[in-house]
């Protein structure tokens, strides 16, 4: 029963988004648009308020952090390692890795850790807030290394790398609003009323309208004949990553629940934006829809598996 109350709201969202898509309800561009005012809006809206709130208790949840970090490296090397031994050509090599570890931690792990007990952790943080704490930088991360990975299949390294790679974080919304959260946080100010309000109602929105985005996104995404390649990133991306979220969070001396949320993370499918980067910096099309489609439906038994046995 834990696993089903806990996962149901949010592949039911998932899957109301796919049939609204698929029945014609709403137009082509309808969820796309909405995702766009989630990625501009609400998100951003989302992480600068839980961060203004509560980032001046950020050291609690210094050891998740951590332990998400490094285990996302090793993902990526791991991806790197599969691509080699399967041959991956070297032009769509940073789309399968960007697919097997940049995963959908605001519209898939965040609401699922929002349905969990709100229980509160060393340091004065709660679980909801030491996720959120958690994920606003690795979305930073997932930022910079999705844009390095993707840049080294197209050019070698060098300093012609530069220019696209500030151009990108530049415009990256969540990044404006963790930083200027973070900010706010350090020196002690204080919005008004009504826009603290109006900023929670924005981040209120974010999750299930992000979560419809995504089942719309996997209908319009195209797999084709070529599953081999988006499966196996697939598969590092739900199966490898929490497996090595485990691993790195039981060396770190994670506490149970701690353990579970940053396994809860790692799990979570192959985030949409992939795919938008990957069309933008010339990766492989095929891959990055392939990886997000397919991850979605194996991280639904990964999930199941950490919610159920952890």
């Amino acid at each position: 029963m834990l696993i089903l109350n806990t996962l149901a709201p949010v592949f039911l969202l998932v899957a109301l988004g796919a049939a609204m898509q698929r029945s014609g309800f709403v137009s082509a561009s309808f969820l796309k648009e909405a995702n766009r005012v989630t990625y501009w809006l609400g998100l951003p809206a989302l992480l600068f308020s839980q961060l203004a709130g509560s980032f001046h208790e950020a050291a609690g949840a210094k050891v998740m952090l951590g332990a998400m970090f490094y285990a996302t490296l090793a993902s990526i090397v791991v991806g790197y390692l599969i691509a080699w031994a399967m041959r991956v050509p070297e032009a769509a090599a940073g789309t399968f890795v960007q697919g097997a570890f940049r995963g959908n931690l605001a519209f898939v792990g965040l609401p699922i850790i929002f349905t969990l007990p709100d229980t509160p952790l060393g340091g004065g943080l709660t679980a909801r807030s030491a996720a959120v704490i958690t994920v606003a930088p690795m979305m930073v991360f997932y930022n910079v290394a999705g844009v390095v990975v993707l840049l080294l299949s197209q050019h070698p390294l060098s300093w012609k790398m530069v220019r696209p790679f500030l151009k990108q974080l530049a415009t990256t919304p969540p990044l404006l609003a963790t930083l200027a959260g973070v900010t706010f946080a350090v020196m002690g100010w204080k919005l008004p009323a009504s826009v603290d309000k109006t900023f929670a109602s924005l981040g209120e929105m974010a999750l299930p309208l992000g979560l419809l985005g995504v089942g719309g996104s996997i209908i319009t995404s195209r797999l084709g004949g070529a599953w081999r390649r988006p499966l196996a990133s697939a598969l590092v991306k739900t199966v490898v990553s929490p497996v090595l979220g485990w691993g790195v969070g039981r060396w770190m001396g994670l506490g149970a629940l701690e353990l579970k949320m940053v396994m809860i993370l790692m799990a979570c499918p192959t985030a949409i934006v992939s795919y938008t980067m990957a069309i933008e910096m010339k990766g492989d099309e095929a891959i990055a829809s392939g990886a997000i489609v397919l991850s979605v439906l194996t991280s639904m038994v990964a999930l199941a598996t950490v919610i159920g046995v952890f």
